[in-house]
């Protein structure tokens, strides 16, 4: 098993790009990410030696709305619990700085939704409906 080190703090925005690519999710243009990721909340990154290899964020108001996003894991070390260890460490953070009536939202795509609903998330519809608008 690698050695893999864990930080709290955002990747800086090329890492980021890359790794969100390598995950298979979309791309963010550099500016984007940059600015994006200097105003999260709380992050998660998981690294082997320099490499960034894993990684998840919350954005928000920090009272009120809280959003889990960026749970991105290289392919290469999928299914070895880093999905898992990053939604530990996200939920331990929510734990301790949300206040109650605080509503945390997130996009599940398949099969993740079968990760975060260990995690006590459920759907919202029939009740509402997810939307989005991308530019």
């Amino acid at each position: 098993m690698k050695d893999f080190k864990i930080t709290y703090d955002p990747p800086n925005a090329v890492e980021y790009i890359t790794l969100r690519l390598e995950a298979g999710m979309s791309g963010k243009s550099l500016e984007a990410a940059q600015v994006g990721l200097k105003h999260s909340l709380f992050a998660v990154t998981i690294y082997v030696e320099s490499a960034l290899v894993a990684m998840g964020r919350i954005i928000g108001d920090g009272g009120a709305f809280f959003q889990i996003v960026d749970i991105a894991v290289k392919p290469v070390f999928q299914g070895m619990g880093l999905g898992k260890l990053i939604m530990k460490e996200l939920m331990n953070y929510l734990n301790e700085h949300t206040y109650e009536g605080s509503y945390v939202s997130l996009i599940a795509d398949d099969p993740a939704n079968k990760l975060y609903e260990q995690f006590g998330f459920a759907y919202t519809y029939p009740e509402s409906h997810g939307m989005y608008r991308k530019y």
